[in-house]
């Protein structure tokens, strides 16, 4: 291995090498890959010293591109093989590199003791799935329960999995560290009032770090080893959703009408915009632009450098809620509500492409995986969309509500619902 990495740098084919970092630079791809791996490692960039020097020395651009391109995928989506949060990223987009083909078919249910609310997370070839009686679950892709971790309360936060860990919260305000493997309880940490939305994550130094937010209005830093709080942030009201993670700070929109962005260094806050009445789902960024709807029915895209509204859809038929979260893609953005419609928007000016009416409420958030998007319904029917035009691909009738949106890997749908099912979809 080493020779043929020691032959890539010379001669004819490392006059190559140079002609690919000579484009490279002339359109600032490796900026690019920067600024989009620091999005969820905001510590890289920091510890970075000089990006355009790592690239001088020729003998470390294919470890470098090799790296980045690598962080490229985590930073813009799950690259197919895991969905180890409930959005698929730190960043909340929403979006997926999976590869699936329709027609899909149902291949295992597996039955909890109660309602699922939750969406799944998958880690580790690992299904991790909770109820509203409090019981985390640990299933294989196969439909077999590994474990299962009973807490002392009504669970309706997704999980996150990460480094051979699931952090979860329940409505007693206390968020679980379990190991992954065993099920067996690492560390416990209790804020003040339920948790409702699913923990974040970080790094800094090296170290994960998570973020949680909670009824008792603040936002919680927490280091992701030991279970020791690091900082709180105060909001003016109950935060209900997930902290997106992005341009260094994690921002949420609480029940107070604000979209809060905050420092992840201290936990100080960077700026507060009124954009709702009431945010109820989670803030979603991509690059400089974040997107949240709210109890309304106002959909808004928010400009985060120069932090101000960007734009604004007022929907003109209806003022039913937005519970959901967007899902982004390069051009679109892709957001489901009440009024049964699932809708998709230029991002840069909010222009609506299409809409598509699901025949059911529509709490879920969607996910756009390649060329499509995935919705489900509170009338119990899952969809497959085209991106482009919003046409129906492929549906199933599940026949009980889906309040929250499906986990997607290679091949495979896994969406949990109201009746107590986990229900896998594949080839």
């Amino acid at each position: 291995m080493k020779q043929i990495e020691g032959d890539r740098l010379k001669g004819q084919k490392g006059n190559g090498l140079k002609i690919v970092m000579d484009f490279l630079y002339s359109v600032n791809i490796y900026k690019s890959l920067f600024n989009l791996f620091s999005i969820s490692h905001p510590s890289f960039a920091k510890a970075s010293v000089g990006r355009q020097s790592l690239f001088k020395n020729h003998k470390h651009i294919p470890y470098i591109l090799i790296f980045l391109l690598f962080s490229f995928s985590s930073a813009t989506g799950q690259s197919g093989k895991e969905w180890t949060n409930f959005r698929g990223d730190p960043s909340l987009s929403g979006t997926s590199k999976a590869k699936i083909k329709v027609p899909l078919k149902l291949k295992w249910t597996y039955q909890t003791d109660d309602a699922i609310v939750a969406a799944p997370v998958v880690g580790n070839n690992t299904i991790f799935v909770s109820s509203i009686s409090g019981i985390v679950y640990a299933i294989d892709l196969h439909g077999k329960l590994l474990w299962e971790f009973e807490t002392d309360n009504s669970i309706e936060a997704p999980a996150l999995y990460l480094h051979g860990k699931v952090y979860i919260g329940n409505l007693s305000g206390f968020l679980y560290a379990l190991d992954a493997k065993s099920g067996k309880l690492i560390w416990k940490y209790e804020a003040e009032n339920q948790i409702m939305g699913s923990a974040n994550y970080f790094y800094k130094n090296k170290k994960p770090y998570l973020v949680v937010g909670s009824y008792d209005y603040y936002l919680h830093c927490i280091d992701a080893e030991s279970g020791k709080p690091i900082w709180k942030y105060e909001s003016d009201n109950f935060v209900n959703g997930a902290a997106a993670i992005g341009q260094e700070v994690a921002m949420f929109g609480g029940c107070d009408g604000y979209l809060h962005m905050v420092n992840l260094d201290d936990g100080s806050i960077r700026n507060k915009l009124e954009v709702a009445t009431y945010i109820a789902g989670s803030v979603a960024i991509s690059g400089d632009l974040a997107f949240t709807g709210d109890y309304d029915g106002l959909f808004t895209c928010i400009d985060i450098k120069n932090d101000k509204i960007k734009w604004q859809w007022d929907n003109p038929s209806s003022n039913l809620p937005i519970l959901g979260s967007p899902s982004i893609s390069d051009k679109q953005v892709v957001i489901g509500g009440q009024d049964k419609f699932i809708r998709s928007f230029k991002k840069g000016d909010g222009t609506l492409q299409w809409s598509f009416n699901a025949g059911g409420r529509i709490d879920a958030s969607p996910v756009i995986v390649k060329n499509m998007v995935i919705t489900a319904t509170m009338d119990g029917l899952l969809y497959i969309l085209s991106l482009d035009k919003g046409e129906e691909l492929w549906s199933y009738e599940i026949g009980s509500a889906m309040a929250h949106n499906p986990a997607v890997i290679h091949g495979s749908i896994i969406v949990g619902a109201r009746d107590g099912n986990v229900y896998f979809f594949g080839k």
